[in-house]
């Protein structure tokens, strides 16, 4: 109704306003939002009752979705590629041994199983790359060097592992009798399906893209948004990690000369920046 409009577009604006805060003092604009959305909330001077985690997976899961794609998109692959074999093994044996950290920390200091203190490393393991895209592609943010296109490597590409590690010990938890080496075709399977169907829709992309002259500009936007989902639900469906799908996706597409470059690309940042705000005030009201 229009209460539920009315709120939501003050949230939006103040988010908005709050971000020069950000910029002023190079306090993370994702922080701001969260701050916003706990005051917000029913806890806070909002009001606002929230307590819906599946609609907050849905939100956060749309919108990593699209932030992904967006930061695929303005990655510079002449950056990217002299630290692609860095990134990979922070996004795989970094993920693992922070799970294996935070689970010896878990078992030994706070009581857990060591399995049930693997699950709560995996859980945690994986930087969330919308923080790490917004942070680092702040104007506060300076890295030398080849460190900031490593990071946001790292952090597009790590989510398989952690999925893995979770959905893995989940398993040996609740089914003592399977073994890691049960789980090991799991891994491989979501790296692998996610890579080919994210190169091979990049490509379809840029295909369609340049191809299929459509008669206003408007819908490329439209076509961009209807094939990163299609990359992301059919990778998903199939095995696959959707999330590093339509970020490899994003990249291969970005590679490349392609009609309506510019606006497409404004289009999607500005895009990216209302899915990050609204996930992180949907984490806050939650």
């Amino acid at each position: 109704n229009e209460y539920v409009l009315i709120g939501a577009s003050i949230l939006l604006l103040v988010s908005v306003l709050v971000s020069k805060i950000s910029d002023r003092f190079g306090v993370p604009a994702l922080l701001l939002f969260l701050i916003l959305g706990m005051l917000a909330g029913s806890d806070g001077f909002g009001g606002i009752y929230f307590d819906d985690p599946a609609l907050a997976q849905f939100i956060g899961i749309i919108a990593l979705v699209l932030i992904l794609f967006s930061g695929g998109l303005s990655t510079e692959w002449n950056e990217v590629r002299p630290v692609f074999k860095e990134g990979l093994l922070l996004s795989t044996f970094g993920v693992l041994i922070t799970a294996i950290t935070v689970g010896l920390f878990a078992s030994v200091l706070l009581g857990f199983s060591f399995l049930e203190g693997l699950l709560l490393g995996s859980i945690v393991s994986s930087t969330d790359a919308a923080a790490v895209f917004s942070v680092l592609r702040s104007k506060g943010i300076r890295l030398k060097g080849k460190l900031k296109p490593l990071l946001e490597l790292e952090s597009g590409s790590n989510d398989p592992m952690a999925i893995f590690l979770t959905v893995g010990l989940i398993q040996l938890i609740t089914q003592p009798n399977l073994s890691v080496l049960n789980l090991i075709g799991l891994f491989i399977q979501q790296m692998l399906i996610g890579a080919l169907v994210g190169y091979g829709m990049g490509k379809a992309m840029l295909f369609l893209i340049n191809r299929l002259k459509l008669g206003y500009e408007g819908l490329y936007p439209v076509l961009t948004l209807s094939l990163v989902f299609l990359a992301f639900g059919l990778t998903d469906l199939i095995g696959g990690s959707g999330f590093l799908a339509v970020y490899l996706a994003g990249i291969i597409l970005g590679r490349q000369d392609f009609l309506h470059q510019k606006s497409l690309m404004r289009f999607h940042d500005g895009l990216a920046w209302i899915m990050q705000i609204a996930m992180f005030l949907t984490l806050g009201l939650l």
